[in-house]
């Protein structure tokens, strides 16, 4: 069980129990999983930086990510139904914490000049989304053998249900916010 997973179990539930009045147990807020998004862009008609993308975001995961398919053609962007267009991963359980604790830990003490994370990513439910803009902030990623620098989103879901309970959870999880 990842040291998270464990924090969260005891002393992050006693907080959002005492702060927020909850009465049912199931009713805690909890991070319920973490979605991976790339969009390949031009590495669409380049087979080997595709594989190199391939390559460098499930190193990152920690398992293999979907292809996602173009729906439409849209013949500006030279885009034709069926072709691949992004990447995406669905992180749950013991693999979405040990993400989580490195994201947090690990890769945004990388990011140059970073102070903190918005706080005004947050939907209407709760969930947060961050987007980087380099990929090789991962430790997993070696640079010398990496495809160029590229961006992704990260969708950190929870069931929290309000902003401020989402806030809250992930700020008692350890997401380092600016300050106000």
């Amino acid at each position: 069980m990842s040291r998270l997973n464990e924090k969260y179990n005891k002393e992050i539930k006693k907080t959002l129990v005492s702060e927020f009045g909850v009465k049912n147990v199931m009713a805690i807020p909890k991070l319920t999983k973490i979605n991976i998004n790339v969009g390949i862009g031009d590495s669409l008609k380049n087979k080997e930086l595709k594989d190199s993308l391939i390559r460098d975001f499930t190193a990152i995961a920690g398992q293999k990510l979907a292809e996602k398919q173009a729906k439409l053609s849209v013949a500006t962007f030279g885009i034709r139904e069926g072709m691949v267009v992004g990447l995406a991963a669905t992180l749950r359980g013991e693999r979405m914490y040990d993400f989580f604790d490195k994201f947090v830990n690990i890769v945004l003490p990388r990011l140059r000049d970073f102070r903190g994370v918005k706080r005004t990513s947050f939907d209407r439910f709760g969930s947060y989304t961050v987007g980087l803009t380099d990929h090789t902030v991962f430790p997993e990623i070696d640079i010398t053998k990496a495809a160029n620098p590229h961006g992704m989103e990260i969708t950190f879901v929870t069931n929290a249900g309000s902003i401020e309970k989402g806030t809250r959870l992930l700020e008692l999880m350890g997401m380092p916010f600016i300050k106000n």
